[in-house]
């Protein structure tokens, strides 16, 4: 599968998730930051890098922009320090004192220095053994969820901010600011793109 076709698969995610305007005006700050002069507010500067090559990883520039194009990794760091609480916040940085032990035992070295096919390599493995996030009915998880663990919370949250951003939305999403006629029946072939919010 070709990665605008897994793209466009989980851009369901997007539209399945209730957006709190809060993280919307997040998201919108991130266009504000120069990517040369960027200061996390939470992450520090090894855990801002891990999270900036594993969201590139997750969401490379192709003939799209990519994550970093967007500034994914600088919406995760702003979401972690505005509204996470102290608790979970030390459990987002124990996390990924985890994920790079993982790495260190498994490659002798952490995530960020590791060669590229070893980061793969450990993202494919992560892939196959995180939790999986139980299908949603109105932002509402269906059951209870268990534990998904990092590597699929920052997928998921990846996912989620390269969908909401501007960007993404009015360049490779289709887009119309304002609705048209309603048009009932209309073969799914005419629609072309998924449509962004």
């Amino acid at each position: 599968m070709d990665r605008r076709k897994a793209i466009q698969r989980t851009g369901q995610l997007a539209v399945t998730t209730l957006l709190m305007p809060s993280m919307l005006s997040l998201l919108q700050s991130c266009k504000k930051e120069n990517r040369l002069d960027w200061q996390p507010e939470f992450l520090k500067e090894e855990e801002a890098k891990t999270i900036s090559t594993l969201v590139d990883i997750i969401l490379p520039r192709t003939e799209t922009p990519g994550a970093l194009d967007v500034k994914v990794d600088i919406f995760i760091d702003k979401v972690i320090a505005q509204t996470y609480d102290a608790t979970e916040q030390e459990i987002i940085r124990a996390e990924i004192a985890a994920f790079n032990a993982d790495c260190e035992k498994t490659f002798g070295n952490i995530f960020i220095d590791l060669n590229k096919t070893d980061q793969i390599k450990v993202l494919q493995e992560a892939e196959t053994n995180s939790g999986k996030i139980n299908p949603g009915v109105w932002g509402a998880s269906v059951g209870e969820q268990k534990p998904i663990g990092f590597y699929r919370t920052m997928k998921s949250m990846a996912i989620w901010a390269y969908f909401t951003s501007e960007e993404i939305g009015k360049n490779v999403l289709s887009y119309d600011p304002v609705p048209g006629n309603y048009e009932p029946c209309k073969p799914l072939s005419e629609i072309g793109n998924r449509w962004s919010l």
